[in-house]
């Protein structure tokens, strides 16, 4: 007996496309946000947790809501007026920003679930943010067809760029 898979309906065709377009830069780029945001916030002091999540959570939307507008109001409004359609379009082309807030922001929600302090749950959000980052760029590449030796350079590169963030914290002694 013979399986046959159902034929795909038009929504699961265009979320299948949609994936397979799929633009990870706003995830590598969100995460070094949060990373950069979780530097930035451990320099002000202890902050309390739920502001730390808070931080990370709406600095995302913000940069996401700005990433949008240079979108539609930069090159995208010389081509074309913006529609519901195009906006719907740059609007989830652009959401991986937010998502890449998220993973950094549980990990301080959960840190006191771990016994961690204030400062543990930044370093720890501070190495979900970097691995996140190495991840989205790793997902990046392997998206784009790339040779698993390039997915290791970009990965190496990532890693780099995120043990930078964490020399910085380092140098600013929190």
């Amino acid at each position: 007996m013979s399986r046959t898979t159902p034929a795909p309906t038009d929504r699961g065709k265009r979320r299948a496309e949609r994936r397979a377009r799929a633009d990870y830069t706003g995830g590598v780029y969100g995460s070094m946000l949060a990373a950069s945001v979780v530097v930035g916030a451990g320099s002000l002091g202890s902050l309390p947790r739920a502001e730390m999540v808070v931080l990370l959570l709406l600095t995302g939307v913000v940069f996401w809501i700005a990433h949008v507008h240079a979108q539609l109001f930069g090159a995208r409004l010389a081509q074309q007026a913006p529609d519901r359609r195009l906006v719907m379009h740059v609007c989830r082309d652009e959401w991986p920003i937010v998502k890449a807030a998220v993973p950094p922001a549980a990990a301080v929600a959960v840190s006191p679930l771990l016994g961690l302090d204030v400062r543990g749950a930044l370093w720890l959000a501070l190495c979900v943010a970097v691995a996140g980052q190495v991840g989205w760029s790793v997902a990046a590449a392997r998206r784009a067809g790339a040779s698993p030796r390039l997915m290791a350079v970009t990965a190496s590169v990532n890693l780099l760029l995120g043990l930078l963030i964490i020399a910085v914290k380092i140098v600013l002694k929190h």
